[in-house]
């Protein structure tokens, strides 16, 4: 292991203790360093620093990449996995693209540090500044690393202190990102905090909330609910509650050539980052009527989620998991043997990956881990009545169809409430700028001063 040096609390020794206390001066720190360091630095100046630190994380021989890929086991990801998932992530952390997110954000990034007019407030003779909030305090989800780099990220662009709390078991990359920021750019890794305990920890939690000017929370809906709960007056709060995605393939796009390429694209989107996270596919609902039809493809994804295993493996789960993916392939096996309603593909001698088929369109959450379902319907409809019971609970959609109804089709799923659609194989890449959950991912956040001349 790498000898970082104690820059953050989760570089703490095991045996330490946490207080309240102790998150209060911490939190105190950040803003004492935001206001001497971070205030005296532009956005655009912010902007290439992490520009630069993104494209250091996809060079082989950068020494914080290879510290997390030579301890891969820390992460629950193989090797192969967590290699594409950073080259996946930080591949979209370009200088263009952080343009790209503050231009639709604020429209210019100059806005984030003095008055500037748009065309339109100049012939009104005035301006506007966007100012972020002092303190910005990330509650991160357990599953997938990007969310907490993704918030620290537009948190430094913004201008705020930020402070990520991750739960037991999840801080290692995290921390590994943050320490390689901090050591090209002390003084903006000096606005940063990470520490590491359980969720629920009102002891240390609740002088957290309270330093904070603005908590963004990802987790689930008892975890959302009990944190805006014990929400002090007036701090602003915004969450990301439990969602699920799926793929929806039309039958003009099962060609065989084009279905097999549907399948390869589709295995991709189960196994990046395990199928972690709320842009990974539960199931793929697949029209009938096609020259391949939903039981011939079921088993081209088998195929390919058989060949990614070969190269990028999903690697180790906890015996919980195992045992969940196994009680849950041995339903379908005796339904597979007695109804014929359901058809079962699954890695030999492990629970790698597994392939439902199952006429029933009725939404089912996978367990995960490469553990996907094929559906089939009708048509978008039959689709959408048997998916009711998710509505707004949904994150994303991969859509495959004609160019000549995919608009329809996309007016269709936002109509019924989709904030995302997107080509199969790209589910969990999304835009830098994409608006999660239908919101602004920055400009949440934000507040304006209109300086009239």
């Amino acid at each position: 292991m790498m000898d970082l040096p104690q820059y953050f609390l989760a570089d703490l020794p095991g045996e330490t203790r946490l207080s309240g206390e102790l998150v209060s001066q911490a939190c105190q720190q950040l803003k004492r360093n935001r206001a001497r360091y971070r205030d005296a630095l532009t956005t655009l100046q912010v902007l290439e620093a992490v520009a630069t630190m993104a494209a250091r994380w996809r060079e082989d021989d950068f020494v914080f990449r290879r510290h997390v890929l030579e301890n891969a086991a820390l992460t629950g990801f193989s090797r192969p996995t967590l290699s594409r998932g950073l080259d996946q992530f930080f591949g979209r952390i370009t200088r263009e693209n952080l343009h790209y997110l503050l231009a639709q954000e604020v429209g210019d990034p100059r806005r984030l540090d003095a008055p500037v007019a748009t065309a339109e407030e100049r012939a009104e003779d005035r301006s506007a500044i966007a100012s972020a909030p002092e303190l910005l305090v990330h509650i991160a989800p357990g599953t997938l690393p990007c969310p907490a780099w993704m918030s620290l990220i537009q948190g430094l662009l913004s201008g705020s202190a930020h402070f990520t709390k991750c739960a037991t078991g999840t801080g290692f990359l995290p921390r590994m990102f943050a320490h390689s920021l901090y050591d090209a750019y002390p003084k903006l890794g000096s606005c940063i905090e990470l520490a590491i305990w359980p969720g629920g920890r009102e002891d240390l939690e609740t002088p957290l909330l309270h330093e904070a000017d603005c908590v963004l929370a990802n987790g689930s809906d008892r975890t959302i609910a009990d944190l805006q709960r014990r929400m002090p007056s007036g701090k602003r709060f915004l969450s990301h509650g439990h969602r699920v995605s799926f793929g929806y393939i039309t039958q003009d796009r099962l060609g065989r050539a084009q279905a097999r390429e549907l399948a390869a694209l589709a295995a991709a989107d189960v196994a990046a980052w395990n199928q972690l996270g709320c842009l990974s596919p539960h199931a793929f609902y697949v029209e009938a009527g096609g020259v391949v039809d939903p039981k011939e493809f079921a088993a081209m994804l088998a195929t390919e989620l058989e060949a990614i295993e070969k190269v990028a493996p999903r690697g180790e789960v906890s015996a919980m998991v195992a045992g969940e993916i196994a009680h849950r392939r041995a339903f379908y096996e005796v339904r597979e043997a007695h109804t014929g309603d359901v058809r079962l593909w699954c890695s030999r001698d492990s629970t790698a990956w597994t392939v439902v088929l199952e006429q029933d369109p009725q939404f089912t959450h996978s367990c995960m881990h490469r553990f996907v379902y094929v559906k089939e319907v009708d048509n978008l409809d039959h689709a959408l009545r048997a998916i009711e019971p998710i509505r707004g609970k949904v994150s994303t959609v991969a859509l495959a169809a004609a160019k000549t109804a995919q608009v329809e089709l996309v007016r269709r799923l936002a109509r019924w409430g989709v904030p995302r659609v997107c080509p199969i194989g790209r589910m969990q890449d999304p835009p830098l700028s994409w608006r999660q959950d239908g919101r602004p991912p920055m400009a949440d956040w934000l507040t304006w001063t209109d300086w009239e001349h």
